[in-house]
């Protein structure tokens, strides 16, 4: 039976470039974002490669929502054998003049919904299947910048949520890890997201740590 990857985050940069990455290893991605438009025509962009895709228009902060939602994805495809959760609002906020509301909204997004991710895939099926959880952390983690402080906030709190939960999930046979990109993804050539996706491939295929800075 052909395995299955969850990526939550659909995008056309590195979200797309995992399912890509993944699919090309014989999974079959489903693609999960906000915006149904433009799922729509990343399904159609797969579909023109050849690639098996599904998509749901999902937001990862609802969780109530997000929850039945992805109920009705694990009865349509079964349980994942890897979840990609890529979530993040990149955008700059000067120089901490952002209020408190934006910074639970954001952290919300970019960490409670991955944290909900993994308490939804914990499951003993997808421990017996010896799954995956893979998570899209940043350089801001270890270099944080006043310029995107909840993103630096937010990216420190999934590095540690990752490094915190890997050993408690590795007793169950799950892998949990997280690339930290330490440049803006699309920037050059070394961040193109294809590269970026490789070394998420490299962690999910060695298991052998928690996390890789790149």
């Amino acid at each position: 039976m052909k395995k299955t990857i969850f990526v939550v985050g659909a995008g056309s940069g590195l979200g797309n470039a995992v399912a890509r990455l993944f699919a090309e290893h014989g999974f079959k991605a489903v693609l999960i974002a906000r915006s149904a438009e433009r799922l729509a025509g990343y399904a159609e962009e797969f579909a023109k490669d050849g690639i098996e895709v599904d998509t749901q228009a999902a937001d990862a902060s609802d969780f109530g929502a997000f929850a039945e939602i992805w109920r009705g994805l694990v009865e349509r495809h079964g349980t994942p054998d890897t979840v990609f959760y890529n979530v993040g609002i990149t955008v700059p906020d000067g120089q901490c003049r952002i209020d408190a509301q934006t910074l639970v909204s954001r952290y919300a997004a970019d960490v409670a919904g991955a944290y909900h991710c993994i308490r939804l895939a914990d499951t003993d099926e997808f421990a017996r299947k010896r799954g995956a959880i893979l998570v899209t952390g940043g350089g801001l983690a270890l270099h944080p910048y006043a310029g995107y402080l909840p993103l630096s906030m937010d990216k420190a709190a999934l590095r540690a949520m990752v490094l915190a939960l890997s050993p408690v999930l590795a007793e169950k046979g799950i892998y949990i890890g997280t690339v930290q990109v330490s440049d803006t993804i699309g920037s050059n050539e070394r961040y193109a997201p294809a590269r970026i996706a490789e070394e998420f491939w490299n962690l999910h295929e060695s298991r052998a740590a928690a996390e890789t800075v790149y």
